[in-house]
């Protein structure tokens, strides 16, 4: 007997629902275990200058996520951990340190990893003067270098001819492969220089780039992103025992434009911002929960910025690098403290960093042991027109019946001070710095310029007058003495030419100068660490005395990070992203 109409519609009406919920469920259940989502995205200000570790001069760069070295610091805390290598003894005379390697290791492209090629890396790279890198200065041990070798194909042995405190942390500079190098070490270019110089710039295709770290280069398209993606071979591995790193791809955006970089987050283009311009931070904390992302905060960013002035009195070609006028004031020791005094660095914090920022007074970071502050006796020079009017007095200066402020032979005090434009923070420090010293009669023509250009005229031309810039450091200043080695590749206010560029004549290495680096040397050879926090107590305040850098203010360290982003252990030594080998990116609700 065939089935009532009624009856069949209510039974399929039954199995449609049910089929409809059954969906339903499967949909979201699906959404419930769906993988994490394996790119991370980023950005930064600057297109790489270079993709050759051993040449590289800026910070920030690729080069965290590329490579690793013997040994890893943390970036929580700055603590030591074992790297490439995975253990290491320490003779009893602190002179001699054996590493052993780790077994297996891998480059990038599947090639064993040795001690051949730590070997390597430092006696053909780091340690060549054909090679100009800031490497070697922080292993010099006063004007010598340790002797590193290999013995067999997982140990090392690191020799010193004097004990050399930062010698272990010094043993985290990036390894780089033999077989892939090697040969451009060995050919040279017309002037006689190693290809190796010209070798892995940025327009090298980067699967020619080969690494050792989480991440490879994927891909470069310059002004607009890099690319990377998880190194399959990368030694490192979850506690419970998967792969490193967790997410497939990281992408940094490259966006000059601040205000570009905070649009492209809100629009969730971004999953990290980092760091926050202070004029945003307000307008990111009332969206917080709405856009669901977490504001990090902690104490100043581990970078000192700096105004200098360029102190160098050589020649070049005959022709002074800087104008004998001008350079006669720079080089007076009370022309640099009456500026130091003029400085209202606390307004500068109030107007720059909308009072997100501290002001600073040491060439050390407060975050290092070997800190001296303003309460242990660090010379500091806080705001005060009086003190920096009669400095310049005493210097043989006058203002004139028109507020100009003049030399002993007349001449109108006037200079440029220039500053990287993509940075609106600097730009704003640098005007409220003319305003500054436009009280006491000075006139600074205030010039921002790519940052290109800037470092175009530091390390090759040498023919600025003032800058604001700033440093990166870590809780060991040894990794900052380069920058006081008159010789170093960072003596920025007194730079030498590198080899390949035209020599200059004359340069004068002042006795203070000279000192500072003395006590540098004299602090890395010593291992007590409460005689090298005297040592260096010295260094920082003979800088504070005679002012090579006007520290001036350090923004706080800020992030915003969306909170599909885990896991985050937020620090003022490495910021948001310091753990990106473990972190998982996952599905947005």
């Amino acid at each position: 007997m065939p089935m009532p109409w009624r009856s069949w519609f209510v039974i399929n009406l039954r199995r449609w629902l049910a089929f409809c919920l059954a969906a339903v469920l499967l949909v979201a259940c699906g959404r419930a275990s769906a993988p994490p989502r394996q790119q991370l995205i980023a950005s930064v200000r600057f297109d790489p200058k270079t993709f050759n570790y051993a040449l590289n001069e800026e910070s920030p760069n690729v080069f965290g996520l590329l490579y690793e070295g013997l040994v890893h610091v943390n970036g929580f805390d700055g603590s030591l951990k074992p790297g490439l290598a995975e253990s290491w003894q320490i003779s009893p005379d602190r002179l001699q340190v054996v590493f052993q390697l780790r077994p297996d290791l891998r480059w990038s492209d599947g090639q064993p990893l040795t001690a051949a090629d730590v070997d390597f890396t430092y006696n053909r790279i780091y340690f060549n003067p054909k090679v100009p890198t800031g490497a070697r200065d922080i292993l010099r041990i006063d004007q010598d270098l340790p002797t590193v070798r290999a013995a067999g194909d997982r140990q090392v042995i690191v020799q010193t001819p004097r004990p050399f405190a930062p010698l272990l942390r010094n043993m985290a500079l990036p390894i780089l492969p033999q077989h892939a190098l090697a040969t451009s070490l060995e050919q040279t270019d017309s002037q006689g220089n190693p290809a190796f110089l010209s070798t892995w710039g940025t327009e090298t295709d980067p699967k020619q780039i080969i690494v050792n770290g989480p991440f490879r280069l994927q891909r470069y398209q310059p002004g607009q992103r890099i690319i990377f993606e998880r190194n399959p071979y990368f030694y490192q591995r979850d506690r419970d025992g998967s792969p490193l790193p967790k997410i497939d791809r990281l992408v940094w955006q490259i966006v000059e434009n601040s205000d570009t970089q905070l649009l492209q987050f809100r629009s969730g283009d971004l999953d990290v911002l980092e760091p926050i311009q202070p004029g945003d931070f307000s307008l990111l904390k009332r969206e917080e929960q709405r856009g669901n992302f977490t504001i990090y905060s902690g104490g100043p960013e581990p970078l000192t910025v700096y105004l200098t002035f360029n102190l160098n009195q050589g020649r070049r070609k005959g022709k002074p690098l800087v104008d004998p006028i001008k350079s006669a004031w720079f080089n007076d020791v009370r022309f640099r403290q009456a500026i130091a005094y003029a400085i209202d660095r606390p307004a500068i914090v109030d107007t720059a960093y909308r009072g997100l920022g501290v002001v600073v007074n040491s060439l050390i970071i407060p975050q290092s042991p070997f800190y001296l502050s303003p309460e242990e006796g660090l010379p500091v020079y806080n705001f005060n027109q009086q003190k920096a009017e009669a400095l310049l007095k005493e210097a043989g200066f006058q203002t004139d019946a028109d507020g100009q402020l003049r030399d002993r032979q007349g001449n109108p005090v006037r200079f440029t001070v220039i500053t990287n434009a993509e940075n609106p923070v600097r730009v704003a420090m640098g005007a409220r710095i003319k305003g500054d010293l436009a009280r006491l009669g000075i006139q600074v023509d205030f010039t921002p310029i790519a940052f290109s250009s800037v470092i175009d005229r530091l390390s090759n031309q040498l023919d600025w007058e003032g800058l604001i810039l700033g440093l990166t450091s870590n809780i060991e200043p040894n990794s900052g003495a380069n920058v006081w080695n008159p010789q170093g590749s960072l003596h920025l206010f007194n730079q030498q030419p590198s080899e390949s560029q035209a020599p200059i004549e004359g340069q004068q290495v002042a006795p203070w100068e000279a000192e500072i680096y003395r006590l540098f040397v004299a602090a890395a050879q010593e291992l007590n660490d409460d005689r090298r926090k005297e040592i260096y107590g010295q260094a920082q305040r003979l800088a504070q005395q005679y002012l090579p850098f006007i520290y001036l203010v350090n923004r706080q360290q800020i992030a915003a990070v969306r909170n599909t982003v885990t896991p985050i252990q937020f620090s003022e030594l490495g910021g948001a992203l310091w753990n990106t080998e473990f972190v998982s990116v996952s599905a947005d609700d």
